[in-house]
């Protein structure tokens, strides 16, 4: 009986600006002062933003609510490497990378307070519902990049999946697929240590997330998820070789939750308060701010103006939202099927009869 010694592969991690605030010119992506700016603005913008909806939870103005605190550079990292035409399969917690993408933050809020039509993407730009269900989005991203693979229409597929989501049939479906049919798709694992309270250690044996991806036959890397530098240019990359026709990517995203898993959890019944300090000294934008003060495009004064205008506008997009009329219950019944099969138009009519 014949042996035959497979390859090993070797997984890529990628960081180009340190926890110091130092960067690795050699690797940085090509990006203008404005265009830095632009990321920490939305940063900011989505960090308060998250802020303001906990405490709305907390005061019974919106539903249960779940946070993108400290996922900030690998959500917005990633969509800033993507165009508007491009899909975007958010899961629960892409509260960023919706804000990043032009989904209205008072839209956010409506869906939160549990109207499913804040769901409904600008014109502009192509935003698929938020997923729910762990892991089904990356079947979703998977079959619009084969759709438009057939279409040649030239659209990039981009998922988010936390790394409790790798353990679903889905994703592996998902995976599987993409890579027999190369499709234009970038698939985004944030890992970010906990899902909901399991620890990566017992969520995997696997050294990384990003090498489940040479099982299915496509590139994964793994990238420091707090460095907003470093998780552009390999989304970049990745869009960019998925665009040309060259497959897809997985990308494990190393970040920490540092927020509960939601508005119903208390983290500090399974993870240490030192654990979550160490990685508070890790977080993105902080780190970011450190770079912007060595290149002298950040001082006290910007910082400042920044925060103020980010509230601004997370307080004016509140106001939109408290006065949105209440949602109709008979949407519960319109926004399943195109049209309506018999079972349910049944439901309907009975509903509308008796109230």
């Amino acid at each position: 009986m014949a042996r035959k010694i497979i390859e090993k592969f070797e997984i890529e991690y990628l960081q180009v600006l340190g926890e110091d605030g130092r960067c690795d010119e050699k690797l940085m992506p090509k990006l203008s002062d404005e265009q830095i700016k632009k990321l920490y603005e939305t940063m900011v913008l989505a960090r308060t933003f998250d802020d303001k909806a906990f405490s709305m939870q907390r005061q019974g103005r919106i539903g249960t609510y779940i946070q993108a605190k400290g996922q900030e550079a690998s959500q917005i990292g990633a969509i800033f490497a993507i165009e508007d035409k491009d899909w975007l399969f958010p899961m629960y917690r892409s509260i960023a990378a919706l804000i990043a993408r032009k989904q209205p933050m008072h839209k956010v809020l409506q869906y939160f307070g549990g109207d499913i039509k804040g769901l409904e993407s600008p014109k502009e730009v192509n935003n698929f519902p938020i997923s729910i269900p762990v892991g089904t989005q990356t079947l979703h991203a998977v079959g619009a990049a084969w759709a438009a693979k057939l279409k040649k229409d030239k659209n990039v597929s981009l998922a988010f999946v936390g790394e409790g989501g790798t353990s679903k049939a889905d994703f592996l479906t998902g995976m599987n697929f993409a890579g027999v049919f190369q499709v234009p798709a970038v698939l985004i694992c944030e890992n970010n240590q906990y899902a909901i309270s399991v620890p990566r250690k017992i969520q995997t044996y696997a050294e990384t997330f990003a090498q489940k991806a040479i099982a299915f036959g496509f590139k994964g890397i793994q990238v420091d998820g707090n460095d907003v530098f470093a998780v552009y240019k390999v989304v970049k990359e990745a869009v960019d070789n998925a665009r040309s026709g060259k497959g897809p990517t997985f990308i494990e995203c190393y970040t920490y939750r540092l927020a509960d898993h939601s508005t119903s959890d208390d983290a500090l019944k399974y993870r240490e308060k030192k654990e979550v300090e160490e990685w508070q000294k890790k977080e993105p934008i902080e780190r970011l701010e450190k770079y912007m003060r060595s290149k002298k495009l950040l001082d006290d004064a910007y910082k400042e103006k920044t925060a103020k205008e980010a509230k601004e506008k997370v307080e004016k997009e509140v106001e939109i939202y408290e006065k949105l009329p209440m949602p109709n219950k008979e949407d519960t019944f319109k926004n399943m099927f195109e049209e309506m099969p018999f079972q349910l138009k049944e439901q309907y009519e009975e509903f509308m009869k008796n109230g």
